[in-house]
């Protein structure tokens, strides 16, 4: 038994590579295959369970975490009582209509300060990452070439596969210097538009008019919505340095795009940062055409929409993708922590705010489970049946949706917060699913 796991070990590394070479070699034939960046990680939503509660302030956070009933049912009550005191009308088309001036004077009191950057978008939302290696992907072959790649590796195989490894891997380096060279030319060519962009108008309209926009030279385009001062922008362009992936991104916002163009990350050449407000597209436009996006992020961004708008926004979101282009969605689930702890304000309190208590937010119920912080900023709470509701209905296709129950934890303070999140991935279909 031992020497039988110690061959298979042994076999593995050689296994890996001969894999690896036999999806360059297939490619080198010129044989179909495709990568889908679908795959999920091995343990979703992380894999840190709680399972003895002695050890609960080791880490600071605890996966996957189970509510009891009598924990559900005490998590209603309390967001009952947080909404038993609503705005009134005045006030909520007041917050509606200056919905704007509140978030920029969000930036411009916390600038980037506020929130982390985002560096779990990848393991969560692997399909921002289109061309990763097979290790990270499902490598599926077009269905009249999989014999090829799922058959048994016979000896003529493995001798042209030995064959052909090392020029594949000589004319690779030569494939990867052109691409650097191509992508240094284009950095160039681009920093030299921006920088006569002022004296050349004539030249850029006369591309406008041959139906140019920034990215069009791109392969894979992300697109994020509501991007605030950058903590999803900045983790993203690390990323996707020297590929083939172009970057949107847009905040309604004026502060909050001023934050990420003047941020020293920003790169024009591979990103391109605007103002834009999803609820009024009566008046605005985007930078590039419908059916351009190969993927679309709107993490903590639909909340802060009026929920009679949500529907439309999703809406024209949709139309921007391509067929087979996802939503990668995450926001606040309904008894998060940020709902139970909004204190309703009662009239004494509203006519002498030092009565509110501390470390508790200013917060009213405008109706529902949509809320106005003491910022003026807006915030709903979602359920999984919500969330499917509108995306279906915009004619997108369900890959995902999960709640996302975490055990938050304060070690210094030997305080644990239960957090709940809704991610979601909704896709387009494509015309053969359509029909």
């Amino acid at each position: 038994m031992i020497g039988r796991h110690f061959i298979q070990m042994k076999r593995r590394p050689q296994m890996a590579l001969i894999h690896t070479v036999s999806i360059a070699l297939l490619k080198k034939l010129g044989l179909h295959c495709r990568f889908q960046s679908t795959g999920r990680p091995t343990a979703p939503l992380g894999s840190r369970i709680l399972s003895d509660p002695s050890r609960v302030f080791e880490h600071n956070m605890w996966d996957h975490m189970q509510w009891t009933p009598e924990q559900e049912a005490l998590a209603r009550q309390k967001a009952e009582e947080n909404s038993s005191v609503k705005v009134s009308i005045e006030e909520q088309v007041k917050y509606d209509k200056d919905a704007c001036s509140y978030w920029n004077e969000f930036y411009r009191a916390h600038q980037n300060k506020f929130f982390k950057d985002r560096r779990w978008l990848f393991m969560e939302f692997p399909e921002l990452l289109p061309h990763r290696t097979h290790e990270c992907n499902e490598v599926v072959l077009e269905p009249e070439k999989t014999s090829i790649l799922f058959s048994p590796v016979c000896s003529q195989m493995q001798t042209k596969l030995d064959s052909v490894n090392k020029t594949h891997a000589e004319q690779a380096v030569e494939t990867v210097e052109k691409a650097e060279s191509v992508q240094r030319t284009r950095k160039t060519n681009d920093d030299m538009n921006l920088e006569h962009k002022g004296q050349d108008w004539k030249w850029m309209d006369r591309q406008k008019n041959q139906g140019y926009f920034p990215g069009i030279d791109f392969t894979f385009k992300i697109f994020e919505v509501g991007c605030g001062a950058g903590n999803s922008v900045f983790p993203i362009l690390s990323k996707i340095r020297d590929s083939s992936t172009f970057l949107y991104c847009c905040d309604f916002s004026t502060h909050a795009v001023h934050l990420v163009t003047c941020h020293p990350l920003y790169n024009a050449s591979q990103c391109h940062a605007f103002v834009h407000d999803m609820c009024d597209e009566a008046t605005s436009t985007y930078p590039f055409p419908d059916g351009s996006i190969d993927v679309i992020l709107l993490v903590f961004v639909l909340s802060s929409i009026h929920p009679e708008r949500m529907q439309m926004v999703i809406n024209r979101l949709s139309k921007l993708l391509k067929p087979g282009g996802m939503i990668l969605f995450r926001d606040y689930g309904r008894y998060d922590l940020s709902q139970l702890r909004l204190k309703k304000v009662t009239q004494v309190m509203r006519n002498s705010m030092t009565n509110v208590p501390e470390n508790h937010d200013d917060c009213r119920c405008l109706f529902g489970n949509f809320y106005v912080r003491g910022d003026g900023t807006c915030v709903y709470f979602f359920t999984n049946e919500e969330i499917a509701r509108i995306f279906i209905s915009a004619g997108l296709k369900e890959v995902q949706n999960v709640m996302d129950r975490r055990l938050q934890v304060n070690r210094k303070k030997k305080v644990a917060m239960h957090r709940v999140w809704v991610q979601c991935k909704y896709q387009k279909p494509f015309t053969k699913d359509l029909h």
